[in-house]
């Protein structure tokens, strides 16, 4: 797979990673997801952007052009605008932070010396995922990430201002970078200040077409193995994608280590689907249920599989009908020896006659 192809499916990955963490249903999220890619010793052959309001790509850019293009009917508008002009200004500026800090995080991979003399290093790529979620009640949350050849890299810490080394060969880069005070607080200031600011003004430029809510067609399947018994509650078709799905127990909430994580899929339509499994006790299903929250819901649904028919009663139907299919044969047959005889009656009277 060439670097250029890599980076797209990374950021699938990145993706589907951002939206398994999920968010509160009444919340909403400003998300960029930037991608690049080395080309052994070409230098940086790719960069591009991609910013989200909630689950809608709403700009693009790319270093070839260096411009910000829109990709959402209710932004198009405001292409001239003071709003446009600092996000594009921004885009431009992280796409000059992005080439520095992908070549700090592969010089501290010590890269080049290990390469061999003669042949040029191999290509990597660099994902960046930043952005921050305003809650029902005004509060934030900002997430700044780093990941390194598909793998988790460095998160920041706005808290303490400092960086997380998600894997032993990051722990460089994160000395180098917390010595860099400014920096910490730029990025802090971004995520807690500038971030939601710029979140809020896009809700109100989207006003109409963001808050559109489709609720979602939930139902709970049964599946037998010889592993268990697994039952699977699906959510599908709804919008926008932060949803929660959670098991209960008698009517209370389980451990979300108990299921197995939900992944949030887009179903092509525009919409979404996700699902939930647990693994229960043979004969108990019935205490199990599963809660959903969702913006297109008034109020938590709740869904627990029902069986059409009791184990005892399909039992027992099953034993009737084969009764029923005993009794129904033996009445056939002698029914056919019957008329097997009666036949041979009549074709020896018949025979005689002519005699």
């Amino acid at each position: 797979m060439g670097p250029r192809a890599q980076p797209a499916l990374l950021l699938l990955i990145l993706l589907r990673t951002l939206a398994a963490q999920g968010r509160s249903p009444r919340s909403h999220c400003l998300r960029y997801l930037f991608m690049g890619a080395s080309e052994g010793g070409l230098g940086l052959s790719l960069f591009e952007a991609l910013g989200y309001v909630d689950d809608q790509l709403f700009v693009a850019y790319n270093h070839e052009t260096r411009r910000a293009e829109p990709r959402a009917g209710w932004i198009s508008g405001a292409a001239t605008s003071q709003l446009w002009l600092q996000l594009s200004q921004s885009l431009k500026g992280w796409d000059h932070m992005f080439s520095v800090d992908f070549w700090t995080i592969m010089d501290n991979h010590n890269y080049s010396k290990a390469t061999k003399p003669g042949v040029l290093p191999e290509p990597h790529t660099l994902q960046v995922a930043l952005g921050c979620e305003v809650q029902e009640d005004n509060s934030t949350r900002g997430f700044w990430k780093y990941g390194y050849d598909g793998l988790d890299h460095l998160e920041f810490c706005p808290e303490t201002l400092d960086w997380k080394a998600v894997e032993p060969t990051a722990q460089v880069t994160k000395l180098e970078w917390e010595n860099i005070k400014i920096r910490a607080k730029q990025n802090r200031a971004y995520l807690e200040r500038d971030c939601p600011e710029q979140l809020r003004r896009l809700l109100e430029l989207g006003r109409g077409v963001l808050d559109q809510t489709v609720p979602p067609l939930v139902k709970v399947t049964r599946h037998k193995a010889s592993t268990g018994t697994t039952l699977r509650c699906q959510a599908l078709n709804f919008y926008p994608q932060n949803i929660t799905m959670v098991w209960w127990k008698d009517k209370q909430p389980l451990d979300t280590k108990d299921a197995t994580p939900k992944d949030l899929l887009p179903s092509g339509d525009g919409t979404f689907r996700g699902w939930v499994a647990l693994t229960v006790p043979p004969g108990e299903e019935q205490r199990y249920s599963c809660r959903v929250e969702h913006p297109g819901l008034g109020q938590p649904l709740i869904a627990s599989w029902e069986s059409l028919l009791p184990d005892t009663l399909l039992v027992g139907v099953i034993s009737g009908t084969a009764i029923c299919v005993i009794i129904f044969i033996g009445i056939l047959v002698r029914i056919l020896r019957k008329r097997q005889t009666s036949r041979r009656a009549r074709g020896d009277y018949v025979l005689s006659e002519y005699e």
